[in-house]
């Protein structure tokens, strides 16, 4: 059985090409989800207009349908932060936190 460190360590090899740093060491890897065979990614990117937005995810896919036992890899990119989704999402002034608003791995 497919285990998240697997996955995890398939996906240390993702690397932002601008800051040679891992997607996972960049926080863009939100959530991993293994039923099976089957392995979802909830992931964002640096920026919404990164310009390998569209290549990335067949990266991630191509990277954990390597490992053995995995037979299907869905990524799924988001631009909202896990446990983001409420009233407190808003700063003081009632406007987005921008970093927030553009899916920035920051805390």
């Amino acid at each position: 059985m497919t285990t998240e460190g697997q996955v995890l360590e398939a996906l240390q090899t993702g690397m932002d090409p601008e800051l040679g740093v891992s997607v996972v060491d960049l926080g863009l890897i939100y959530e991993v989800k293994i039923e099976g065979a089957r392995v979802g990614i909830t992931m964002t990117l640096t920026a919404p207009g990164c310009p390998i937005r569209e290549v990335m995810p067949r990266w991630i896919e191509e990277a954990v349908g390597r490992i053995p036992g995995v037979e299907s890899v869905e990524v799924t990119l988001t631009w909202i932060r896990p446990g983001r989704r409420s009233e407190s999402d808003r700063a003081p002034s009632g406007r987005r936190n921008e970093t927030q608003a553009t899916g920035l791995p920051f805390s």
